[in-house]
């Protein structure tokens, strides 16, 4: 399958909301994006996308020509790149019917697991969301990240129990979804979370810890004060606030923050192989791409996956190729026009 026919097939049944664009930029959708929408106008979904265009590559092929490769490890596991599948939960809300949650991360945990990266799953109001996803990465030997939302504490308590069932070697908290609407009208209210209230939570499970939705270097600081083993850079697809920074805007202040000291992720807008290098160059240990890979699922299911992940690796590695990197450790920032 080629790409093209991927999204042509996803177009066939992915729903109302999503698009299944040749690129996912968030200008056809705006604030209408499956997820379910954005408040105001969308503008930093969009922004996400563009700033990341906006750095160019800086091309130098006198060097060896040698073999390039994009392996890593992280949190114990090794990659065949620095990619991870975003989370995703309620998809059938979400993204048409075709799948429900069970059916859609068992084919997206399943599809990263057998070919060399890894899924982070999602979770929702529904207390199915969290069953489902945490059940397909028991499944598949604890090869998922889990990612429970800033509900009150009873509730993550037992989101956390779940996790610790599905054997998962990492486990996230995007805290940014505190700005998402229907959060904030639970009862009791969740949302967003001090220090010491995240220092409990992380306390309570023995894998490491990943707070997503980090988006200024005192946010890093909290996140390390409170335990985090990781975070990601993210505004979460630029769906929760208007007018915030794109991820790449604040990325590498956050690294010169808390680089050595954390794991750092970043997501946003990152869609290309060419994409990843540039956020591997600007410091982050690895990226989460999100809506792409439920356009796979429903494009392909695990051939669709594949596909995506083939087209990645190969962008990845053509770049590295055309900058003289041979390895991940290699990508710097030198290898970027920031002019």
């Amino acid at each position: 399958m080629d790409y093209i026919k991927l999204l042509e097939n996803a177009r066939s049944c992915i729903g109302a909301y999503c698009k299944a664009c040749p690129t996912c930029n968030g200008i056809a959708c705006k604030n209408l994006m499956p997820g379910p929408g954005s408040k105001g106008v969308g503008d930093t979904a969009i922004r996400n996308y563009q700033k990341w265009q906006e750095i160019r590559i800086n091309m130098d092929t006198i060097h060896d020509n040698r073999p390039v490769n994009t392996n890593v490890e992280i949190f114990s596991k090794n990659l065949k790149m620095p990619v991870f599948a975003g989370p995703i939960g309620a998809v059938n809300l979400h993204y048409g019917d075709k799948y429900t949650d069970q059916q859609y991360n068992d084919i997206l945990v399943r599809a990263c697991s057998n070919n060399g990266i890894l899924a982070f799953t999602g979770d929702g109001i529904n207390p199915q969301v969290m069953i489902e996803a945490t059940s397909a990465i028991r499944k598949h030997n604890g090869n998922g990240i889990p990612t429970v939302k800033p509900w009150n504490i009873d509730t993550i308590k037992e989101k956390l129990e779940l996790v610790k069932k599905s054997n998962a070697f990492a486990v996230s908290m995007d805290i940014d979804a505190a700005g998402l609407p229907f959060l904030k009208n639970q009862t009791p209210p969740a949302g967003s979370k001090s220090v010491e209230e995240l220092k409990e939570i992380i306390q309570m499970i023995d894998v490491p810890f990943i707070i997503k939705g980090i988006m200024t270097v005192n946010g890093a600081i909290k996140a390390k004060q409170a335990g985090a083993k990781g975070i990601v850079v993210s505004n979460h697809g630029g769906r929760v606030l208007d007018q915030c920074p794109s991820t790449v805007e604040v990325l590498e202040d956050i690294v010169n923050a808390v680089g050595n000291d954390m794991k750092i992720f970043v997501d946003g807008g990152i869609r290309t192989g060419t994409d990843i290098f540039k956020a591997l160059a600007l410091g982050a240990d690895a990226v989460i791409i999100a809506r792409p890979f439920v356009t796979a699922v429903y494009g392909g299911e695990d051939e669709g996956v594949l596909t995506y992940i083939n087209k990645l690796e190969s962008e990845l590695k053509d770049t590295m190729s055309m900058c003289g990197a041979y390895e991940i450790k290699d990508i710097n920032k030198d290898m970027l026009y920031l002019k």
